[in-house]
C-alpha cells in the first residue's frame, strides 16, 4: 500500500510562471546565473541565491535566512499565490524528443522509513544534514523527489482524460521545453487517485535520495512541534515506462603510470578489445563499454563466464554484474588506482545525454587521458537493487525528467 496526499501548494501567478520558474540552480554556470539574475527580477533564482554577488562572503546560516526573507518578499509582492485547499497536480514536460507526465503529491515519511518507498543510491551525511538545515530555516521545498510506480492502465487512462481539461499553466522555456500543469481539486478525483496508489505495494525513488533523506531527518528532529506537513515530502510520481535513464560516462586524467600498450594488455584479461579508430562508437547493449584513448575509439566486450552470470539473482551477483560496478572492479580500481568514485579528483563524469564528442574533446585537449562510455541501466536493474537493499556505485544514472524550481512549493 502506498499513501499519497494532496497538499496546499504555493505557486506563481499564471501571468508570471514562465518568468519565475527556472532550472535547477546547479545547472547554471556562474556567468549564466549572473545574466539571468540581472535580466529577470522575477526569477526564482533570486530566492534560492539571494545577494548572489556576495554569496561567497556570507555564512550558510545567513544565506539560508536570506532565502527565507526573499521568498517572503516574493509572496508579499504577489508573485506567489497559495492554494485555498489541498490538491493534487498533473504535470507534463515536453522536450524536443520526449514527453513526461506524472502526479505531484505528498508522500509519506513513515512509508519511506518502512522501505515501502525504496532507494537505490547512497547518500552523503553532510549533504543530508546541510539540506535538512536549509529546510528548517527556509520553511519550504520546491524540488520534489522523483518517484516511479509500476504502470497502471487505470492511471494512464485517467491522465489521458485529464489532459483534455483546461490547465492552470501552459508555457514554454528558453531551453525549448513546454510545461503544462493541471490542478486536481475535485474531491472524487482526489479520492480515486488515493485509492489507486493504495493498490500499489511499493514505490521507487528514481532521483532525489538526498532530499528524501533530509526530509526524514527534519521529521525526526522537529516532529515534536506537531507540524503535520513534516509527515510528508513533495514527490513527482511518474510511471516506470515514462522515466528516461541515461548513463554517466567517465573521464580519467591519467593511466596511473601505465603505458598505453601496458594498459590495453591489462584490460584484455577481462574484455575483448576491438579498435574502432575514428568511429564515434557507443555501447549497444549491457556488458559492452566504449573507450576513447590516444585519439582512437575502442569497443570493449566483457568476457562473460560462469562466475558473472547475470541470471544469478543472489545479492553479490546482482551488484557485481552492474556495468558501472564492472568498470570499477576490473579497470578503475585495480588498474587506474581510483578507490573513491565520489571524491577522487582524477575522475569526472559526463551525463550520457551529452554528445560523445564532448568526451572526445575533453580528452583531446590534454587534461584527461582516457574516457569510458557505458550502456544505461534500465528500471528493472534499479528496482532489483532496491528490492535487495543494494546501492549503485556513485554516478551510475542520470535520470529525467527534471522538475522546474519555483513551479510548486511545499511549505513546512
Amino acid at each position: 500500500m502506498s499513501k499519497i496526499i494532496p497538499f496546499k501548494a504555493v505557486r506563481p501567478t499564471p501571468d508570471k510562471v514562465a518568468l519565475v520558474t527556472c532550472r535547477n540552480y546547479d545547472d547554471y554556470s556562474p556567468a549564466e546565473l549572473a545574466s539571468w539574475l540581472d535580466f529577470n527580477p522575477y526569477s526564482f533564482l533570486h530566492v534560492i541565491n539571494p545577494a548572489y554577488v556576495h554569496s561567497q562572503k556570507i555564512t550558510l546560516d545567513k544565506r539560508f535566512k536570506g532565502v527565507a526573507h526573499k521568498y517572503q518578499d516574493f509572496k508579499n509582492d504577489g508573485i506567489f499565490i497559495e492554494e485555498e485547499k489541498a490538491v493534487f497536480y498533473l504535470y507534463q514536460i515536453q522536450t524536443k524528443t520526449q514527453s513526461f507526465r506524472g502526479i505531484v503529491a505528498g508522500t509519506s515519511i513513515e512509508e519511506y522509513k518502512n522501505n515501502i518507498i525504496k532507494k537505490h543510491e547512497d547518500t552523503l551525511q553532510y549533504r543530508v544534514e546541510l539540506f535538512k538545515d536549509y529546510l528548517h530555516q527556509t520553511g519550504f521545498n520546491t524540488e520534489p523527489v522523483l518517484i516511479t510506480y509500476p504502470d497502471r492502465v487505470e492511471i494512464n487512462d485517467w491522465i489521458l482524460q485529464k489532459k483534455k481539461s483546461q490547465p492552470i499553466y501552459h508555457f514554454s522555456t528558453t531551453n525549448k521545453e513546454i510545461h503544462t500543469l493541471w490542478q486536481v481539486d475535485n474531491e472524487h478525483e482526489i479520492f480515486w487517485l488515493e485509492k489507486q496508489f493504495e493498490q500499489i505495494p511499493e514505490l521507487y525513488i528514481a532521483d532525489g535520495h538526498h532530499r528524501s533523506a533530509s526530509a526524514e531527518l527534519l521529521y525526526d528532529e522537529d516532529k515534536h512541534l506537531g507540524n503535520p506537513n513534516l509527515n510528508y515530502f513533495m514527490s513527482f510520481l511518474i510511471a516506470e515506462s515514462d522515466v528516461k535513464i541515461y548513463e554517466f560516462n567517465r573521464i580519467i586524467r591519467d593511466l596511473n603510470g601505465h603505458s598505453k600498450d601496458d594498459f590495453l594488455e591489462k584490460i584484455s584479461d577481462y574484455f575483448i578489445i576491438k579498435p574502432k579508430q575514428q568511429e564515434l562508437w557507443k555501447p549497444q547493449d549491457k556488458f559492452e563499454f566504449g573507450m576513447y584513448l590516444d585519439g582512437n575509439f575502442y569497443a570493449l566486450f566483457y568476457k562473460i563466464n560462469d562466475n558473472n552470470n547475470f541470471n544469478n539473482k543472489n545479492k553479490s551477483s546482482i551488484l557485481s554484474n552492474l556495468d558501472a560496478q564492472i568498470l570499477y572492479d576490473k579497470i578503475l580500481h585495480p588498474i587506474l588506482g581510483i578507490e573513491d568514485l565520489r571524491n577522487d579528483e582524477r575522475i569526472e563524469y559526463i551525463p550520457g545525454k551529452q554528445s560523445i564528442l564532448t568526451l572526445k574533446e575533453l580528452i583531446d585537449e590534454g587534461e584527461f587521458e582516457v574516457g569510458f562510455m557505458l550502456f544505461p541501466s534500465d528500471i528493472s536493474e534499479i528496482k532489483l537493487l532496491a528490492d535487495n537493499n543494494l546501492i549503485m556505485p556513485p554516478k551510475s544514472t542520470y535520470i529525467e525528467p527534471k522538475f522546474r524550481s519555483g513551479l510548486l512549493i511545499y511549505e513546512l
